[in-house]
């Protein structure tokens, strides 16, 4: 009976401890053979140093083409605390390739952490930099691959561009509109250690790949933006102005081609900067009276309802109007007298169209400011714009209704008002402004999407158009605008002087003058506009101060997008003091003994008696004594 109850024993514990064994091996299995990868992972996981690779930010580029914004390859530094087996000889190497301070260095050196580091100094580093540290070769110091934003053109679209965080992170402008898209996912290298921080060579290093953010087209021509930004650099220099903004726009697609908001910034190092300077791209963000370039919304409501003709109706400027107890006057004392309404636009007349916006009356006043825009944002792809302010319905009486006509009591941005006046000019299609072309694939550079031009509505005819452009024709020709005339292209325009408001206050001798142009007037190619804030030391009139600048410009701009010459033009109104303009004749082919001219100084260059090549071009119109270079050589051509 006892043999009997242990040998039951001993079956029994047999069993038991087969089934343990048993449980033990299907334990094993699970984690050799069915879980292996899973566990292999997440020891993998605890053996590994992961060092983050930056991936590349998409490029920025203009709508040829050139680069506006671009990521570079850099380096950064990296610790592994527990790697480090010489901490006085680290502290020491990185305090003075990097010139951080030794307290913060050894903080960053014995931190409790798999890695650490070492910024900001660290971060970014130059190649004379990088290469101290790796001939150091201490160990838990390593070198990351990183990247840096940088801006090729410098201030160049600085607000517009924007600029990107010490982690690459869009902060302003488009960079941070198109943060999204702009930027790429990190990468890494994986390199196992042990327990101690020592390099596991019987496991493979594990690479992951950084990826590449899409590249962004501008409609922005760097060509147009150069022109642009000189003028108004010229600007801020000769008449010490408080800002200066300009904006030049495609008026059949409402693609903006250029736009330049001064005093800016290098977004290259845009710490520097204060803060105001980089929030307010002024085309899109300031506000401001838009003075008489505002009576082209007026004329062009007044003559799209038919209320005058414009050659042959007139208006009797006596120097004011009365409108409910005050005196809007004009800026010539006396006035202008008998005119035709398009005389009153060439000569600026406050008090005919404070007669105008009467005769259009309050609603379809109202209408027309909604139709062409003012009053609320366009919608351009840019952050920061503002709506502009309009007078509430309710309080849009006679005479607010009035002073609107020619441009006072109300605020609107450059880009509303190039907006509205593109649609002038264009036959009469209101388009939205936009500044992205398109997305492009970062390595194939195909177009991953496209921005179409956006017509939103038809504001006034293609009848009305033509008369428009007619009457600012003659704004330029024989108006207030004549220090804007182009010879040899026909140019439509209308300037603007307002007095500067602050807080709902006009502020003394302070004024903010304008200027609003298209070329060519008779099929508008390029609608361009500057404004200048409170410019010293000259007479305050749009017409003597800023026309000329666009004039320069346009006279460059138009070469550049190769539009040919009118022979058709309006002859500019000659007045006392204008210059004594020629029209260059053609040398090429002539002998430099019959190359003469009274009203030109000639100069020489080149080996050889026949011109071969001049410049200016033949046809150029000058002024009287301006120089003509001639290029000599031996044959004719």
């Amino acid at each position: 009976m006892l043999r009997k109850l242990q040998r039951n024993r001993i079956r029994t514990l047999t069993g038991a401890g087969l089934f343990v064994f048993g449980c033990i091996l299907l334990k094993l299995a699970d984690l050799q053979l069915i879980h292996r990868d899973f566990y292999t992972q997440k020891a993998e996981d605890l053996w590994q140093r992961d060092f983050e690779v930056a991936g590349l930010r998409g490029s920025i580029l203009d709508r040829n083409g050139k680069v506006l914004a671009i990521d570079t390859p850099s380096v950064s530094v990296i610790a592994v605390p527990s790697q480090i087996d010489d901490l006085d000889g680290a502290v020491e190497l990185l305090k003075n390739v990097l010139e951080k301070d030794e307290e913060s260095l050894k903080k960053q050196l014995t931190r409790s952490a798999s890695s650490s580091k070492i910024l900001p100094e660290g971060k970014l580093i130059d190649a004379n930099q990088a290469q101290l540290i790796e001939e150091a070769d201490l160990n838990g110091i390593y070198l990351v691959q990183d990247s840096q934003r940088y801006y090729p053109n410098g201030a160049y679209l600085a607000q517009v561009l924007g600029f990107t965080g010490s982690d690459n992170q869009g902060l302003a402008g488009l960079e941070l509109q198109y943060d999204d898209l702009l930027k790429a996912a990190s990468g890494s290298m994986k390199i196992p250690f042990d327990a101690k921080g020592h390099p596991l060579t019987i496991y493979e290093e594990e690479y992951v790949a950084p990826g590449q953010g899409i590249d962004i087209m501008l409609t922005i021509d760097m060509n147009v933006q150069d022109v642009l930004e000189r003028e108004c650099q010229n600007a801020m220099k000769k008449y010490d102005c408080d800002s200066v903004w300009a904006l030049a726009m495609n008026p059949n697609t409402g693609e903006i081609l250029a736009m330049v908001s001064k005093p800016d910034f290098d977004p290259n190092h845009y710490q520097e900067a204060s803060q105001e300077i980089i929030n307010r791209n002024l085309p899109v963000w300031k506000s401001y009276e838009p003075g008489s370039t505002f009576k082209t919304v007026t004329y062009s409501a007044a003559l799209q309802e038919k209320l005058f003709d414009q050659f042959e109706d007139t208006y009797y400027d006596k120097g004011y109007e009365l409108v409910e107890g005050a005196r809007l006057k004009s800026w010539k004392a006396g006035g202008h007298g008998l005119q035709t309404y398009v005389e009153c636009l060439q000569n600026s007349s406050n008090p005919c169209f404070v007669n105008i916006a009467q005769k259009l009356g309050k609603q379809r006043m109202l209408d027309y400011l909604d139709q062409f825009n003012f009053g609320k944002k366009t919608g351009v792809d840019l952050p920061g714009e503002s709506s502009g302010i309009l007078f509430p319905e309710e309080q849009f009486d006679l005479l607010e209704m009035s002073t609107t006509g020619f441009g006072q009591g109300i605020s609107v941005t450059a880009l509303q008002l190039v907006s509205a006046f593109s649609a002038m000019v264009n036959g009469g299609t209101y388009y939205q402004p936009y500044i992205t072309k398109c997305m492009l694939h970062p390595a194939t550079k195909d177009v991953l999407f496209e921005v179409e031009p956006n017509p939103l509505r038809r504001v006034i005819s293609e009848e009305t158009s033509f008369q428009m452009r007619a009457a600012l024709e003659r704004v330029v020709a024989y108006g207030g605008a004549k220090s804007g005339y182009v010879y040899g292209y026909k140019t439509g325009g209308k300037t603007g002087t307002a007095q500067k408001a602050v807080d709902g206050k006009y502020l003394v001798g302070e004024y903010i003058l304008s200027y609003l142009a298209a070329a060519p007037i008779d099929d508008p190619q390029i609608v361009v506009y500057m404004a200048l804030d409170a410019p010293k030391n000259n007479v305050q009139y749009g017409g003597t101060v800023v026309a000329p600048l666009v004039k320069n410009a346009l006279e460059d701009l138009l070469v550049l997008m190769d539009v040919e010459k009118s022979e058709d033009m309006l002859k500019k109104m000659k007045l006392w003091g204008d210059p004594v303009m020629v029209e260059i004749d053609n040398y090429l082919g002539k002998k430099k003994s019959e190359c003469k001219s009274s009203n030109l100084s000639i100069e020489f260059y080149g080996e050889g008696d026949v011109v071969i090549d001049q410049a200016p071009s033949a046809g150029t119109v000058v002024e009287e004594y301006s120089t003509l270079w001639l290029y000599l050589g031996n044959e004719k051509h």
